[in-house]
């Protein structure tokens, strides 16, 4: 079974940053959804162009749009069926040591975020075949010498499952799965950095569809429940 993942980061972990929080994350969905997810993301995006004449290929980052849009993105993608929503945050101020090589901890980040939020809602009593994971991954923080070092992270860390990865970087601006990750992981972001920031937003989503993990530790929000591949979630 194929297990689409698509991620973002927001905030920073340089060691020369200030920034209070750092997430990692976006969705994951099953393959007879991948498409229609980026299909409705496009419309709304597009839109959105549209309304401000924006040139259609100049990206446009979560930052830039109203409350009224991110609502109306989230309210047409949160019920398909195989949608679901995750975010890793770190609380910085908690951490014991500086973080020297921010790809290093990159890879550490969406390990965690796997543990912490992907793997807890897959329902392993209905599956009996390999999974593959297939990571889309923004490409502007990664160096050249970088680009296989999270596959094979993952690969060593998960190696007593039966998973497989494939990482795959795309340039954001030509990828409207990443795009939809900027949102979610930036929305998740600035509900701890300043929950004003998103107050208007946050009612607007449903809890089955979202899982958020603080770091330190493994405290949870959002769904607990496995998907059910019998029902209308299935593969």
């Amino acid at each position: 079974m194929r297990i689409y993942v698509y991620l973002d980061e927001s905030g920073s972990i340089h060691k020369n940053s200030k920034t209070k929080y750092f997430a990692v994350g976006g969705y994951f969905t099953l393959v007879k959804d991948k498409n229609k997810i980026t299909s409705k993301y496009k419309k709304i995006n597009k839109s959105i162009k549209d309304k401000k004449k924006i040139d259609l290929k100049k990206e446009i980052k979560s930052y830039d749009m109203s409350d009224l849009e991110k609502i109306e993105i989230f309210k047409s993608i949160q019920d398909i069926d195989t949608f679901y929503g995750c975010a890793k945050i770190f609380e910085k101020s908690s951490m014991k040591k500086e973080i020297i090589a921010s790809n290093i901890f990159f890879n550490y980040a969406v390990k965690l975020l796997f543990i912490d939020c992907i793997i807890p809602l897959l329902n392993f009593d209905q599956l009996n075949e390999n999974i593959e994971f297939i990571l889309s991954v923004d490409n502007r923080n990664i160096r050249v010498g970088d680009l296989n070092n999270l596959e094979m992270y993952l690969k060593t860390e998960f190696c007593l499952e039966n998973f497989n990865f494939k990482v795959i970087y795309y340039d954001s601006a030509t990828n409207y799965g990443i795009q939809l990750a900027d949102l979610i992981v930036n929305t998740f972001y600035n509900s701890y950095k300043d929950r004003n920031i998103v107050k208007k937003v946050l009612p607007h989503l449903k809890e089955k569809n979202f899982r958020i993990s603080l770091f330190p530790g493994h405290k949870i929000k959002g769904r607990n429940k496995k998907i059910e591949y019998t029902n209308n979630e299935s593969i």
